[in-house]
């Protein structure tokens, strides 16, 4: 009788390493753009340190690379990263609308249908003006300006996305640093409840709000079943 193959221990969603630099975009990776924002993020596969990583480039634009995965954040509770970045923004503030820029960020949505009539609603009317990629539950990894690290806060302009500051300020860059996040708890304490599966993975460099410009470089990404699912500080590499 045949068994099934046992799953992978460890899911490489931004397979970054192994790509060629002369493609554009990786292989299931595809632009994330903004209604009424023309002025897109630049993104490139380079070479640095002696790999291949994502390098995003924003002069007072916007926009990301998303790759549509299903995962179910059980079976896969831990995301590791590493990024690094030029600068923070001077007028970054993740609790204020005209601050809501940042240097590196790296978006987890999840298939959430759990919305009540006035969510529905609100979906609805967002379609009908024309925002067609609107996730209704995201994680949003970010490097902030000056938020305190490990602090939850919903985004500025929606509770629907839920701000999870990583690395805040200066004390880091220029240096690559490696993140690791247990997605079942950030989830549980920004939403109060079990994730449901996740739909999409996508990174972002943006500076639209504040009109400054950065640049970051962003590392293989990837998702683990791993025993130890603590939230562990950064280190540098």
């Amino acid at each position: 009788m045949a068994t099934s193959a046992r799953p992978n221990n460890v899911l490489r969603v931004g397979n970054f390493s192994g790509s060629d630099p002369a493609e554009r975009t990786p292989p299931s990776w595809e632009p994330l753009s903004f209604q009424d924002i023309d002025n897109r993020t630049q993104y490139r596969l380079v070479r640095a340190d002696s790999t291949v990583v994502m390098q995003a480039t924003s002069d007072g634009g916007a926009s990301g690379l998303v790759t549509r995965q299903r995962i179910n954040p059980m079976d896969y509770p831990v995301v590791e990263w590493r990024w690094k970045v030029n600068r923070v923004l001077d007028q970054g503030d993740a609790t204020k609308r005209s601050g809501d820029d940042y240097p590196a960020r790296l978006y987890i949505t999840f298939d959430y249908d759990g919305l009540g009539l006035g969510g529905r609603l609100r979906l609805q009317a967002l379609k009908l003006l024309g925002y067609d990629d609107i996730p209704t539950r995201a994680l949003n990894y970010i490097w902030a300006s000056t938020v305190e690290r490990g602090r939850i806060l919903p985004n500025p302009y929606t509770d629907w996305v839920m701000m999870v500051p990583v690395q805040s300020g200066s004390a880091r860059v220029g240096q690559w640093v490696r993140e690791r996040r247990n997605i079942v708890a950030d989830y549980r304490a920004a939403f109060g409840e079990d994730p449901p599966p996740i739909n999409g993975v996508a990174i972002m460099t943006d500076t639209d709000n504040t009109g400054e410009s950065a640049t970051a470089y962003y590392g293989d990404i990837v998702f683990k079943r791993d025993a130890d699912t603590s939230n562990t500080p950064a280190s540098t590499s």
